[in-house]
Formats: structure tokens, C-alpha cells, sequence
């Protein structure tokens, strides 16, 4: 028999259940479907901006005191060189991926959404999916599959180039944190993210090039860190994935729309994957509402331009180290410039005043 729906979402993860809890705002009958076992953990930096956490609270996601740790800005540490800014509109939130999947798994209940674990899609039909052993009739499907998405191939929806992949290794730590920032330390291979995540606990999350690298190894080539730690406990296990940028041509087809990964990556490093992935789902749910694609298609275009700005950056400063030097130096001694650069990353300031800020960056580093 088959089960008919407005809205069949394809992913459990965090995008897939906003996506869910957008769709059933807009007055849509919705199920989530996935193939894994609630909750669904996963390899990231765990810290979200200040504009991630009210998206969120707007949509009706409720976190505790004691889900995580506030974090009141980001500070960058190269050897002796350190550079921070404090965000504009209060503070982000450091939270265990898999507390986030059970905040959001409550909202979309609460929502009305229905959520099917342990039902993987294994078809996409004209007028629906196969999930389990079920077939389910939906008006619209959203592919919230992660980046190998099999909604994104069974759609025909293509791949742009994509360049080489980043490795990405993660693991908590039992250790009171030292700083009310994310911290982002550099070495010669690799980029360290240290992120509160609780009174007495750490994340931290190691990018880097090579395939084969281990925390305990990654670690010692940011000696504060190692000297930190030393006889701390280990919280967690490691874990690990692949990073890297792609983006599709397109992220519509037919009754077929793509949110986060799913639609194309940003590299890790901006921290910022998951918001947009939650941008995504917003403005699907309104595109469908709206019967227009192309709003979509548009809307997609625009979220992925502020995060890619960042990605850049970061990735000319981690391939130049005198440069980043030259970066730090002049970021520590003008906090100002480095809030405003801060606040257009979080979302909190127009791409005009990014150019400004971008323009006063280039002028001190020339005079630097």
C-alpha cells in the first residue's frame, strides 16, 4: 500500500530534520527516512555561530544549559602570533554532534514530522521513493543524503569539478577549556580547531593532506596543544572523513530539490557546513510552498557565497605561512578589522561591507 506525502526528505541528518521542521511551518506533511540508527554521529568541528544558534531557536529548537558551552568569538594562534574578535550579536554554542541530532530529532517530533530510522531509499520513483519496504507517494522530494548523494545521481543532477580532498580527524578530550574562543592553531601539514563543547570537555578537530594521519600524531605537530593535553583523558574515539569543495550545476530537477552536502560542499575549514546546510532547507521548504525552482536554484546560489569568501582566505593563509604571519600580525593589532571580517563570516554584515573590510586588510598588509 502505498503512503502518500507532501514532502519525503531523504537524510536524518541535521539538514534533512530542519528541512523537516521548515516544511511542516509551512503546513506540509513530511517524513524523514534514513538508513542509520538515531542519533547519527559524525566527524565535525561541533561549533555554531551566533546566527546558527537563533536560526535554530527561531525554527523551535530548544537546547539546556547543560547541552554544551558558549563561545564568545574566534582566535587564531601561529606559534607566538595570536589574533581574536569577540561577535557582535552574543555568543556561538559548542555542542557534541550527536546532543545537536537529539535537539533537532525533538523539534521535527514536535513539529508533526514522522521519522523513519532504519529505512533506507532504494529507488526514486517519478512519484516518490521506495524506503524500506514500503513505497511512498510524495508531491516533492528533498535529498538530504550527504555527499555521495544517491538522490543527487539517481536524479541526473551532475557534479561541477572537484578539487583534491582534506582529511579531517576528530576526537574530544575530558579537560576544562583554557578559552571562551574557538581557537584555530596552524603547523606546517595541518589546521588544529579546538572547540568547548562542555564545562569539562573539548573538541578538537585536525585538518590536513594526509590520508593516513592519526590524532595522537596530528597532535604533536602543534607542540601547545600536545603540552595541553599531556595525561589528559581521551572522551571520545577518533574519528575521521574526507573535505573538500564541489558544487552541481544545478540542485533542481522535476519534483527534486538537494540541501547541504547533498547540493555541493564548502571545505571544513570555514566551520560553517552545517549552517548551511540549514540555510538550504529553509529556503526549500519556501520554494515549495511557492511552486517556484528557480527561487531555489537562486537562493542556493546566494547562501554559498558568504562561507566560500572565508574559504578562500584561510586557504591562502594555511599554503602561505608568511603571509599568515603578515595576517596575524596585523589582525592583533587592529581588532577591529578583525571583528568586522568575524562579523561577515557569522552572517552579520552585508558582502559591501565585506569589500571594505577586505579593502582596510589590504592596506595594512601592504604597510605592514
Amino acid at each position: 500500500m502505498n503512503r502518500q506525502v507532501d514532502v519525503f526528505v531523504v537524510g536524518g541528518g541535521p539538514a534533512g530534520l530542519v528541512a523537516a521542521i521548515a516544511a511542516r511551518n509551512k503546513g506540509l506533511e513530511v517524513i524523514v527516512a534514513d538508513g542509520g540508527r538515531f542519533p547519527i554521529e559524525k566527524a565535525c568541528g561541533e561549533g555554531l555561530m551566533p546566527g546558527t544558534v537563533r536560526l535554530l531557536r527561531e525554527l523551535g529548537v530548544e537546547f539546556r544549559t547543560s547541552d554544551g558551552r558558549e563561545f564568545r568569538g574566534v582566535r587564531f594562534v601561529d606559534k607566538n602570533k595570536q589574533a581574536q574578535a569577540d561577535f557582535h550579536n552574543g555568543p556561538g554554542l559548542g555542542i557534541r554532534r550527536g546532543k545537536l541530532h537529539s535537539r533537532l530529532v525533538e523539534a521535527a517530533k514536535d513539529s508533526g514530522a514522522t521519522l523513519l530510522w532504519n529505512s533506507p531509499v532504494t529507488e526514486l520513483r517519478r512519484d516518490g521513493v521506495r524506503a524500506g519496504n514500503e513505497v511512498f507517494s510524495a508531491r516533492w522530494i528533498i535529498g538530504a543524503d550527504g555527499s555521495g548523494s544517491r538522490i543527487a545521481r539517481w536524479s541526473g543532477l551532475k557534479k561541477s569539478a572537484r578539487p583534491a580532498y582534506r582529511f579531517a580527524r576528530q576526537q574530544h578530550f575530558a579537560v576544562k577549556p583554557w578559552s571562551g574562543y574557538v581557537e584555530v592553531y596552524w603547523s606546517a601539514s595541518s589546521q588544529a580547531y579546538v572547540t568547548p563543547v562542555g564545562e569539562n570537555e573539548i573538541c578538537i578537530a585536525m585538518l590536513g593532506d594526509d590520508p593516513h594521519a592519526k590524532m595522537s600524531g596530528l597532535l604533536l605537530q602543534h607542540k601547545e596543544l600536545a603540552e595541553r593535553l599531556r595525561d589528559r583523558s581521551i572522551s571520545s574515539k577518533e574519528r575521521g572523513a574526507m573535505t573538500g569543495t564541489h558544487r552541481l550545476h544545478r540542485v533542481t530537477k522535476d519534483n527534486v530539490l538537494l540541501i547541504g552536502d547533498a547540493s555541493g560542499t564548502v571545505d571544513a575549514i570555514t566551520g560553517e557546513g552545517m549552517r548551511l546546510g540549514f540555510e538550504h532547507a529553509i529556503a526549500a521548504a519556501e520554494a515549495i510552498v511557492s511552486g517556484d525552482l528557480f527561487q531555489y536554484e537562486r537562493k542556493h546560489r546566494q547562501i554559498a557565497s558568504r562561507p566560500s569568501v572565508m574559504a578562500h582566505l584561510l586557504q591562502v593563509l594555511n599554503s602561505k605561512p608568511h603571509l599568515r604571519e603578515k595576517v596575524l600580525r596585523t589582525l592583533s593589532g587592529a581588532p577591529d578589522l578583525f571583528q568586522k571580517l568575524l562579523a561577515f563570516h557569522a552572517g552579520e554584515s552585508t558582502f559591501l561591507q565585506s569589500l571594505a573590510v577586505g579593502a582596510g586588510l589590504g592596506w595594512r598588509l601592504f604597510f605592514a
